[in-house]
């Protein structure tokens, strides 16, 4: 490869030689390399993304800076970045760097994963009390809609939005799936989803990821027993104030099975109502469930048909008892 010789990935590496630069990983919308460096007798191994795709420096600067965030809260369970940045050498790509972690793919038992994102749950919070990110973030390469905003209802819809309407560019026009979609957006999301903006629940916007599930992995370095959550912040972790974290285990391809909900439900305990929480979980799941999408949202429509009024009925009437 001839991303070794440009200047700006050897700046950003320790001053020393490049004894070997190797492909590494599967990545779908970039170029992944394992980097080995020796300097001061110390040998280092570093993980080099490039990427060449639209907005490819934003790509970069958002995976590093999420990762960093990371950082703060997981120390021995994320990818530490180095740097990122656009190569000199070709001006339509940028890199990314971090130190090499050797995984092996093993899904997470589920303890380990609740630890996890426990203690995510538990130290992080919003910078500003709102939802969102300081720079754009992506999920692969497709953009996330991640500006502040006051609401999770208002972030969830507005990034949903987005997701239907870049899916419907690609599969083209459907009028009975936009008539499904009109009536999910006025019925089952505020149905769901502004119960939460009640009461203690939306004091304190934490950090989760709603891809987490991609990149849970055993680490063999440099000790067993840590687990990486890889990739999460640059698929977009935004600050967030319930757990969309669990989202991905309806998709059977990410091997987690109701344990680690159960686990969860156990240890972080669901937000309030409780008894919301399968909907709200089918909910944040709509963006991994591909053509079935539509057949989910009928459901949730038929099982939530009077949206928010039913709710409110169903609170007065449990107050009131009348």
């Amino acid at each position: 490869m001839d991303e070794e010789l440009d200047p700006a990935i050897l700046a950003a590496l320790p001053e020393g030689c490049v004894t070997a630069v190797n492909p590494h990983g599967k990545g779908s919308w970039s170029s992944g390399y394992k980097v080995d460096v020796e300097a001061n007798g110390e040998e280092h191994k570093f993980f080099l993304k490039i990427i060449r795709r639209p907005r490819y420096a934003e790509m970069a600067l958002g995976e590093y800076e999420s990762q960093k965030e990371l950082q703060k809260y997981l120390p021995d369970n994320v990818i530490v970045p180095t740097a990122q940045g656009q190569c000199q050498l070709d001006s339509s790509a940028s890199f990314f760097l971090a130190r090499f972690r050797d995984l092996d793919e093993k899904v997470a038992q589920p303890s380990q994963l609740v630890e996890v994102l426990e203690r995510l749950h538990r130290l992080s919070t919003s910078p500003n009390g709102k939802f969102g990110f300081h720079v754009a973030t992506f999920n692969g390469w497709a953009p996330l809609v991640n500006e502040w905003c006051d609401t999770w209802e208002e972030y969830f819809t507005r990034q949903s939005r987005s997701d239907i309407a870049w899916m419907s560019s690609i599969r083209g026009p459907d009028a009975e799936f936009d008539v499904v979609v009109k009536e999910f957006f006025d019925k089952v999301v505020p149905r769901l989803l502004r119960p939460l903006q009640t009461g203690a629940e939306i004091s304190s916007r934490r950090w989760c990821m709603a891809m987490c599930g991609l990149g849970i992995y055993r680490s063999t370095w440099p000790s067993s027993g840590l687990f990486s959550l890889i990739h999460a912040a640059a698929m977009g972790i935004t600050s967030l104030g319930w757990p969309v974290d669990l989202a991905m285990m309806r998709e059977p391809r990410y091997q987690f099975t109701s344990e680690h909900v159960n686990k969860y439900k156990e240890v972080v305990g669901p937000s309030e109502p409780v008894e919301d929480f399968d909907d709200r979980n089918a909910l944040y799941a709509m963006a991994f469930l591909k053509d079935k999408v539509k057949e989910e949202m009928m459901r949730l429509i038929a099982k939530h048909p009077y949206g928010i009024d039913g709710f409110v009925e169903h609170l007065h009437v449990s107050e009131h008892g009348d």
